[in-house]
């Protein structure tokens, strides 16, 4: 099983970059895992006092569980991986059953943050998008997908996403094998981690 680890900033374009990626490849080749999926289970927390975690810094990440499911992929046995609601800021109690494939996808902010995990990565990437940018992406998917209005997106913004950034995300560019610059849309990078991905395929 060949493991690649995607990371990059919020809004930075790891879903678009994973998509460019999946296109052309054979149905059930190669599967996904999403950081997003291993948030910590707060179920003994109110929702108010869920709604006040810091939800990017790394210790809200379930990493060992993360590990631990990426080893047993490994072996050949499927998975039970949580599902998570953006909304109630926890996990729904329900999980995606999971197989192993030939090439498996994690991608997150996080996941290059995390030593243990890093060393299962076959090949690490790290996608880059102005701070900008990533913003405006923020805004438009929070307020149209996740039930957030501007003022809460922007206040998160500022006192977590952009010092959480800077603290942990920005500095695991130097663990990345490859770095995509996703400002446009870069076809050598793809082009080059797709060929990766047949010659294992």
């Amino acid at each position: 099983m060949l493991i690649i680890g995607i990371a990059g900033g919020t809004g930075c374009g790891k879903t678009t970059v994973v998509n460019q990626i999946l296109e052309q490849s054979p149905d059930g080749e190669i599967g996904i895992i999403s950081q997003d999926s291993y948030y910590r289970n707060t179920s003994h927390l109110t929702y108010e006092e869920r709604t006040a975690i810091n939800f990017d810094h790394p210790r809200s990440i379930d990493f060992e569980l993360m590990e631990a499911h990426l080893k047993e992929l490994k072996e050949g046995n499927t998975i039970e991986q949580p599902i998570y609601s953006f909304v109630k800021h926890n996990r729904t109690g329900e999980t995606l059953k999971t197989a192993p494939t030939k090439v498996m996808i994690v991608e997150g902010i996080l996941i290059l943050t995390h030593p243990e995990l890093r060393k299962l990565f076959d090949i690490k990437i790290y996608v880059h998008a102005d701070s900008d940018e990533r913003l405006i992406r923020r805004l438009k998917r929070d307020i149209s997908e996740r039930g957030r209005d501007l003022d809460e997106v922007l206040s998160r913004y500022q006192d977590t996403l952009k010092p959480m950034h800077e603290q942990f995300i920005e500095p695991t560019k130097e663990y990345a094998d490859i770095i995509i610059p996703n400002n446009r849309y870069n076809t050598v990078a793809i082009d080059i981690v797709k060929s990766i991905i047949n010659q294992s395929l």
